[in-house]
């Protein structure tokens, strides 16, 4: 089955770059900022005057992002250079800003903050909007699943996180079903019972491609070097309707 913009592609910006980064940590604050302003070479820069606004959104999440992931990839005490590539594929990395994205994912490794701290600023940050809380754990999901799998050390990272961001088990049950067991629940991927009509299949699958369309991500201020994400939640959706319709019949 055919559907709309199923994988737009990344679009290039100028979040990565050489930028003095201490006034972006001093714009930022918290954990988060002060990990911006102990990185050496700094190299976050200004989209169109947004980073110096009066929150700098697009910095945040993908700091967040950067530092979460670092953190996560020591959860089960290894860190497998797949991680940090993986990063590199969630979060569109240019070829000259690769070194800076390392430094960064390095220092978070070696922070005495923990997880915790970045988790809160972000919910913090983004708590009236849960779908950009949302975009950081599936990027999550995605990089911990560059080796194949999603390890019990991860899983309980992840549902810890999630918690922080206020969502119930419930909620993660749903994010999760987009990366891992599609095949054995799908109704979970689009946050339906299966004992739904085909009307309601369809209505719910309609609404979720228009709430997750790349296109309202950026809107909503994800950093277009992290639209794979978007994109690849709603593929995920799309598979999971896909399932259904064949189960079900539909056109």
């Amino acid at each position: 089955m055919n559907h709309d913009s199923r994988t737009p592609s990344p679009r290039a910006s100028g979040i990565w770059g050489k930028l003095g980064g201490a006034g972006i940590g001093l714009a930022v604050g918290g954990p988060l900022g002060a990990l911006i302003g102990g990185v050496a070479g700094h190299f976050l820069v200004d989209r169109k005057g947004a980073l110096f606004g009066p929150t700098p959104r697009d910095v945040i999440f993908t700091t967040g992002l950067v530092a979460l992931a670092a953190k996560m990839a020591k959860s089960d005490g290894v860190v497998l250079p797949s991680e940090v590539e993986a990063f590199a594929r969630v979060v569109h990395v240019e070829p000259s800003a690769q070194a800076g994205v390392t430094r960064l994912f390095d220092l978070a490794k070696r922070t005495t903050d923990g997880y915790e701290a970045y988790a809160r600023q972000l919910a913090a940050t983004f708590g009236d909007e849960p779908a950009m809380l949302e975009d950081v754990l599936d990027g999550l999901f995605q990089i911990a699943g560059a080796d194949g799998a999603i390890h019990e050390a991860e899983e309980r990272y992840l549902r810890s996180v999630s918690a922080i961001f206020g969502f119930d088990d419930t909620a993660f049950r749903r994010i999760a079903a987009r990366h891992v067991r599609l095949k054995d629940d799908p109704y979970e991927v689009l946050g339906l019972d299966r004992g739904v009509d085909d009307a309601a299949v369809k209505a719910r699958h309609r609404s979720l491609v228009s709430e997750h369309h790349p296109d309202r991500a950026l809107a909503r201020g994800l950093p277009p070097e992290a639209v794979a994400i978007a994109s690849k939640r709603l593929a995920a959706i799309n598979a999971a309707y896909d399932l259904i319709a064949a189960e079900r019949g539909l056109r």
